[in-house]
């Protein structure tokens, strides 16, 4: 059980001077002793609650709380509180004025903006006030940054969780620090999956870019291993905002959900596990020199410290615990879905050589008779290298090309022409000319 303490300053002060006039109270006294103890007390120095220095107090003040404690007990040793109190004495009503109609307008800034700004364009007096007077000013006006803050969202916000794990995943991008990698700085960036009810990660990965391929290859690997969630939750950036990301969850039959434009709080368990990431790991994988290097410390931080330790959202169970004990609500994973989930088609034509481009790699086909042809070319994402060609429904193997190889590869010979048929019109018209030719001049020849 937590230790009592007092409820402000002003209890506090009013059980020290009842430690040190209380036992007096209860004391029968005769005529002048009184005095003779209250002389004796004050010759003590005692230090004030919250003060650093000790002091001593006089006789008529000790006297005044002796009198005040038997009277109303401990309410009448509190001090009262200032008549001033939440005024900030050194602006006058003007200035008052100024600062309070800014933080009306301005909700959003706080005090330290608001009076080096003012200082700064000579509105008010340098050290007049300090920023910590102009907040208790703003509070005792009920201007406080927090609850204005609050009060212009009309949004009511409920904590909420997944009804077991596997429901629903965040997936989120942390920036950690800059490599030097091979002579060149690359910015790491932290793809993580995680399980709404469990806190559990799913998957975790450093990259150099921050693309929808990054998160289909992270998304791909989580699925691998646990299955497919019902749904996943993620922010309206252009990683999670990609046609291919949408057309996979619907042929798994995950739900997408993408929260409302400049409203973080929904995703608060994953920014407060990159909290956790940053304090605990990532702040201090700046002298690695290789992504590997940070993914495997990464991982270690998992392995290690988050999965298996206590957390507070989850009444001090560990995610690992709470996720092994949802195991059996997981949907089991369908390879051939999978597989199809993760294929991609696009539209290309073949050249001459019977050759084209994919990522980057160049393809060859040994059907020779779809060279220059416009075909459909699938490819799963999940494994780059396995790639195809479906045309007039049938499949077709593509494979990587072997110059070299293709150099020694033996040729089949060309097969001999196939006879032709005569067909030479103009030939036969000049036959025709020099015949009728022939026969003009017979006629003409005397007998």
């Amino acid at each position: 059980m937590k230790s009592l303490s007092p409820t402000d300053h002003r209890e506090a002060v009013a059980i020290f001077r009842a430690e040190i006039i209380g036992a007096l109270t209860r004391r029968a006294l005769d005529r002048g002793a009184l005095q003779a103890e209250l002389q004796a007390l004050a010759a003590v120095p005692r230090r004030i609650p919250g003060a650093s220095v000790t002091r001593v107090f006089g006789v008529s003040t000790l006297e005044r709380w002796y009198y005040a404690y038997k009277k109303d007990g401990l309410a009448g040793l509190k001090p009262n509180a200032r008549a001033d109190r939440g005024v900030a004495r050194g602006l006058n009503p003007p200035q008052r004025k100024l600062v309070l109609d800014i933080r009306r307008e301005h909700p959003k800034a706080s005090a330290e903006l608001i009076l080096n700004a003012l200082v700064t364009e000579g509105r008010l007096p340098k050290d007049a006030v300090s920023a910590r007077v102009l907040r208790r000013l703003f509070q005792e006006q009920g201007l406080d940054r927090i609850a204005r803050l609050a009060e212009g969202d009309r949004h009511a916000r409920l904590r909420w969780e997944a009804s077991h794990p596997g429901a629903l995943w965040q997936t989120d991008v942390c920036h950690g620090p800059n490599l030097r990698v091979d002579g060149r700085t690359i910015h790491v960036r932290v793809h993580a999956i995680l399980d709404d009810a469990s806190r559990f990660i799913v998957a975790l990965e450093a990259h150099a870019t921050e693309r929808e391929v990054d998160m289909l290859d992270l998304f791909a690997n989580a699925i691998r291993r646990h299955g497919p969630p019902s749904a996943l939750y993620l922010d309206n950036g252009s990683t999670y905002s990609g046609e291919a990301l949408r057309l996979c969850c619907e042929r798994l039959g995950v739900t997408l959900i993408h929260s409302k434009p400049y409203e973080p709080q929904g995703r608060g368990k994953i920014e407060r596990f990159f909290r956790t990431l940053r304090a605990g790991c990532l702040d201090y994988v700046g002298d690695c020199s290789s992504l590997h290097a940070v993914n495997a410390r990464l991982l270690a931080f998992l392995d290690q410290h988050y999965h298996h330790g206590a957390h507070a959202g989850l009444i001090g169970k560990a995610p690992a615990t709470v996720w092994r004990e949802g195991a059996p609500s997981l949907r089991p994973l369908d390879p051939e879905k999978f597989r199809e989930a993760f294929t991609t088609r696009n539209r290309r034509r073949i050249r001459r050589d019977s050759t084209l481009d994919i990522d980057g790699k160049t393809y060859e086909i040994a059907q020779g008779f779809l060279a220059g042809k416009k075909v459909t070319v699938a490819q799963t994402l999940i494994d780059s290298r396995d790639a195809w060609i479906e045309h007039e429904e049938k499949r077709f193997d593509l494979r990587l090309v072997d110059v070299k190889l293709n150099n020694h590869a033996s040729r089949k010979p060309k097969p001999a022409p196939a006879p032709s048929v005569p067909f030479d019109p103009a030939t036969a018209r000049l036959k025709e000319a020099l015949s009728q030719n022939r026969c003009r001049t017979s006629k003409e020849t005397p007998q």
